[in-house]
C-alpha cells in the first residue's frame, strides 16, 4: 500500500537531480538547466530523467525527454563542444551495470531549439572492435572504426593465469575472443587550450570475462563538419610492479 502511494506521489511530483547555470541559447543571459527524476524509495536509482532548462530571459521551461532516463547519479556539465562560444550540455548517467557502463548525450540549445549532438547508443554502435587471442602471449585488438591494430602484452598476467590459455611452448590452447564494453566514460577536456572541448571517450578491452580487464581503448573525439569525428586513439594498458636492481 505505502509503495503504491510513494510511486504515484513520485511520478507526480519529480525531483530537481542536478542543476547547473549558463547562457546555452546564445542570448548571453544565464539560463538554468536541470535534470529531473523520480527517486526510488530506499535506492539510489532514479527514473524518468529528463533535461528542464528555463530561459533565463522569458522564465520558460523546455522538457527534452532522454533516450536512457533511468540510472544512477545523473551529472550535468556545461561547456562549447562546437566552437560556436556558446555553452552545450553534456548529460552522464551511470547505468549501475557490472561493467561501469555509462549513458552519455550532448545537446545544444542554440535559438531555444533543442538539438542532439552526441548519442551515446549512435556512437556503440558506430565505434566496434575485435580482441583475439594470439600465440607467445599477445593479444590483438582491431579498432573497425579507423583499421588499426593493437598488440597487448600479457606475459607477466602470472602462471596460474597463463597456464589455462597458453601450452608450455606459448601456443594457445584453443582460440580465445574477447571484447570491448560499451562507452563507460566520456571527459571533457581542451586539449588545445582554445576554449573548445573535445571529447575523451574510454572503453574497457576485457578478456575472456567482463572482470578481465587488459586495458582501455581512448578515442579523443572533436567536433568537425556537423560532428564528432574520430580526432586520436590510443590503446592503454596496465603496468605490472618493476624492481630496479642495481
Amino acid at each position: 500500500m505505502y509503495n503504491n502511494y510513494y510511486y504515484r506521489e513520485s511520478m507526480l511530483h519529480p525531483k530537481i537531480i542536478a542543476y547547473v547555470r549558463g547562457d546555452i541559447n546564445g542570448d548571453r543571459i544565464p539560463d538554468g538547466v536541470y535534470l529531473t527524476g523520480v527517486k526510488t524509495a530506499d535506492s539510489p536509482f532514479i527514473q524518468n530523467i529528463t533535461l528542464v532548462i528555463q530561459d533565463g530571459r522569458t522564465g520558460r521551461f523546455t522538457n527534452i525527454q532522454l533516450i536512457q532516463n533511468s540510472g544512477y547519479n545523473p551529472t550535468l556539465f556545461l561547456g562549447d563542444f562546437t566552437g560556436n562560444a556558446v555553452n552545450d550540455i553534456l548529460i552522464g548517467i551511470n547505468s549501475g551495470g557490472s561493467g561501469g557502463i555509462m549513458y552519455y548525450y550532448i545537446y545544444s540549445f542554440i535559438n531555444n531549439i533543442p538539438r542532439l549532438l552526441f548519442n551515446v547508443d549512435v556512437y556503440n554502435e558506430e565505434y566496434q572492435y575485435t580482441v583475439t587471442y594470439k600465440d607467445n602471449y599477445k593479444v590483438e585488438v582491431v579498432s573497425e572504426k579507423n583499421n588499426k591494430k593493437y598488440i597487448i602484452d600479457i606475459s607477466n598476467r602470472g602462471s596460474d593465469y597463463l597456464n589455462e590459455i597458453y601450452n608450455q611452448d606459448g601456443k594457445l590452447k584453443s582460440p580465445i575472443s574477447g571484447f570491448v564494453n560499451p562507452l563507460s566514460g566520456l571527459y571533457p577536456v581542451d586539449f588545445d587550450a582554445n576554449g573548445v572541448y573535445e571529447l575523451l571517450a574510454y572503453q574497457k578491452i576485457a578478456g575472456r570475462y567482463n572482470a578481465d580487464s587488459l586495458g582501455y581503448v581512448l578515442n579523443t573525439l572533436k567536433w568537425e563538419n556537423n560532428m564528432f569525428v574520430l580526432d586520436n586513439q590510443n590503446v592503454a594498458i596496465w603496468g605490472s610492479s618493476y624492481l630496479n636492481k642495481i
